[in-house]
């Protein structure tokens, strides 16, 4: 039941992607042929007015097909036949929407959970904070150089410091004190810490959940693009790597513990998916993106067939990729 909720969820994310696109389309008078949730064959579906809605076999994503998406077509409601602006909206609405989802989903979660904010409420005593000198109310700005903008923000770049002194900027009615603070083992933590608490927000208006939600998002945007480096680099590990198995899994486990756990790791994924499908790679929605602002910087039109030919193999690659990391979570599986 479980995986079935991950199911769930997942699809959640790929059809608000989905949703605008045909969105951007119909507002910019484009003609939607297909709208399809999953690949592979079909399972079910209807025909409405003009554009054919389906479920497909493979959770594993969806698209929406445009008259003249693939080639030049004669036609005033033709994707190709509108400007280069026109169709970077509407190709560009997809990753939008998984933004706009992830900031409602934080949104709920904090007005039903609350959060913590990057300010001290208490200091342990003989901790190494205390001797420091940092009190209750110092709000934490930046840490090693790295500005700070969420707890988790601090609290993961103090534990991958390793014990190492850490160089610490807090706002202290109004004025900035610096302080370098090495942390100590602690045993019951089971990890180095410092002796500090967050202040906690149990009961936020809806304003401070909108813009609590704004703060989560940009602090998964910065992760994200971390992770990506790390990849990128070479200094991923292969457990560092999942698929739509392990993506399957996780939102399963997420989903046992609860629905608000659920919604979280849902905005997190939602996040992922806008920041993957932006990348400048063919196939992807940020490879079309490329492709027209080149047009409209040059005002001429790339030829279909190079552009149909990049597509192709950008589109091979990636149905390449899945597999391979498809058989590594199967080889390899994640643990949970």
């Amino acid at each position: 039941m479980y995986i079935i909720w991950g199911i769930l969820a997942f699809s959640l994310l790929i059809v608000g992607h989905e949703f605008g696109h045909f969105t951007l389309a119909k507002l910019n008078g484009i003609k939607v042929e297909e709208f399809s949730l999953g690949m592979g064959p079909k399972i079910l579906g209807f025909k409405g007015k003009e554009t054919e809605y389906m479920i497909k076999a493979l959770p594993i994503g969806g698209y929406v097909k445009m008259l003249g998406e693939e080639d030049n077509v004669d036609d005033e409601r033709a994707f190709s036949s509108k400007s280069p602006l026109r169709r970077i909206s509407v190709i560009a609405a997809g990753p939008i929407m998984n933004f706009i989802l992830a900031l409602l989903l934080f949104t709920l979660i904090s007005m039903n959970n609350g959060f913590v904010l990057p300010k001290i409420n208490q200091v342990s005593p003989n901790s190494p904070a205390m001797e420091a000198g940092l009190i209750s109310g110092d709000e934490i700005k930046s840490l090693n150089g790295n500005k700070i903008l969420t707890w988790e923000d601090f609290s993961m770049a103090a534990s991958n410091n390793n014990g190492n002194p850490l160089n610490l900027e807090v706002e202290r009615a109004g004025e900035i004190k610096s302080y370098t603070i090495t942390p100590r083992f602690n045993e019951e933590l089971g990890k180095y810490a410092i002796g500090i608490g967050p202040t906690a927000v149990e009961k936020p208006s809806f304003g401070e959940s909108i813009k609590h939600s704004f703060v989560e998002c940009r602090f998964l945007i910065k992760q994200t693009f971390g992770a990506l480096k790390t990849i990128f680099t070479g200094k991923a590990k292969l457990n560092d790597f999942g698929g739509p198995v392990t993506i399957i899994k996780a939102t399963g486990v997420a989903a046992k513990s609860g629905i608000w756990n659920l919604l979280f790791f849902a905005a997190l994924l939602s996040v992922q998916l806008g920041i993957f499908n932006l990348l400048p790679f063919p196939a992807l929605d940020g490879g079309w993106i490329f492709i027209m602002f080149i047009e409209l910087i040059t005002r001429k039109k790339i030829n279909d067939k190079i552009i149909g030919t990049l597509n192709y193999i950008g589109f091979s690659l990636l149905i390449i990729m899945m597999i391979a990391v498809t058989i590594k979570d199967i080889l390899f599986p994640i643990s949970f």
